[in-house]
């Protein structure tokens, strides 16, 4: 790729971001058309259905909110020790959970906010050494939190570090989210402007799971580096309606592992950036 062809998709890519809220005459979403609605979340997959405890009681969470801020950053190095499955209950519920329906079907109050409450994502997951749960994908169930089992993998975690385009240090974590756009939840009601406030939605539920995981000392971290092709492939979306971009492993950590954390820096250090 040659600098003008680099300096053509940097131009594209801002005016992706500065263009979204332009005027567009004579136009009306399918929401003003009065066309039907999509479903607010997607059918289960499989019939292994697993119910998540909503008792959280037995965690030790952090309510010292600004401790937990505080102490938020990236984990990328995770001891492999066993989670429980209240944890990713916690985890689950902080960043995607259902709070309320808004109207007869009309949308989902969770969590975390988006944009006309579309809620527009699904969250997969690549799970490991999770108490209760056989390693493989699985596929959450917001409205009744629950989850379903989509399949083991005698490969899981090359599958891990190959879908987050090589970051092998993923694989791990005791739990890997995947999260796909379905693009026509938000598209119904924003039309032409629904994908730079999709982005936008993003960012809210990997933070929420940043904090939810530090308020019960674990670690996560958030990843662009998603190769979505593998990912759908694995998990089951079209690639077309529906495509998988953004993920976020999270696993059990310890303090001891500070330097191990540093290392991933070192790069700052040897280049006197």
């Amino acid at each position: 790729m040659n600098d003008k062809e680099i300096r053509e998709r940097i131009e594209r890519g801002r005016n992706f971001i500065r263009s979204f809220n332009d005027e567009a005459e004579d136009y009306y979403t399918d929401q003003q058309l009065k066309k039907p609605q999509p479903p607010l979340t997607k059918a289960a997959m499989s019939d292994q259905i697993i119910a998540l405890p909503h008792d959280l009681a037995d965690l030790t969470i952090e309510n010292d909110f600004l401790k937990i801020i505080n102490g938020r950053c990236s984990h990328r190095v995770y001891t492999m020790e066993k989670m429980s499955l209240t944890e990713l209950s916690y985890l689950l519920w902080c960043s995607q959970g259902v709070k309320e329906i808004r109207g007869k079907s009309y949308a989902t109050l969770r969590t975390v906010p988006c944009g006309g409450a579309r809620h527009e994502f699904e969250c997969y997951m690549a799970i490991q050494n999770v108490e209760g749960l056989a390693d493989g994908l699985y596929h959450y169930l917001p409205m009744k939190h629950e989850i379903e089992m989509l399949g083991t993998r005698d490969d899981l975690k090359d599958f891990i570090s190959a879908s987050l385009c090589g970051q092998s240090w993923a694989a791990k974590a005791n739990i890997v989210f995947y999260y796909s756009a379905v693009f026509y939840r938000a598209e119904w009601r924003y039309g032409i402007h629904a994908h730079v406030p999709m982005l936008m939605d993003a960012g809210h539920i990997t933070e929420n799971v940043y904090l939810a995981a530090e308020s019960i000392h674990r670690g996560g971290c958030a990843i662009a580096a998603v190769d979505g092709r593998i990912a759908d492939a694995a998990f089951g979306p079209d690639g077309e309606e529906e495509s998988i971009f953004y993920a976020m492993p999270v696993g059990t950590i310890r303090k001891e592992d500070q330097k191990a954390e540093q290392d991933f820096y070192a790069f700052v250090k040897e280049q006197g950036l």
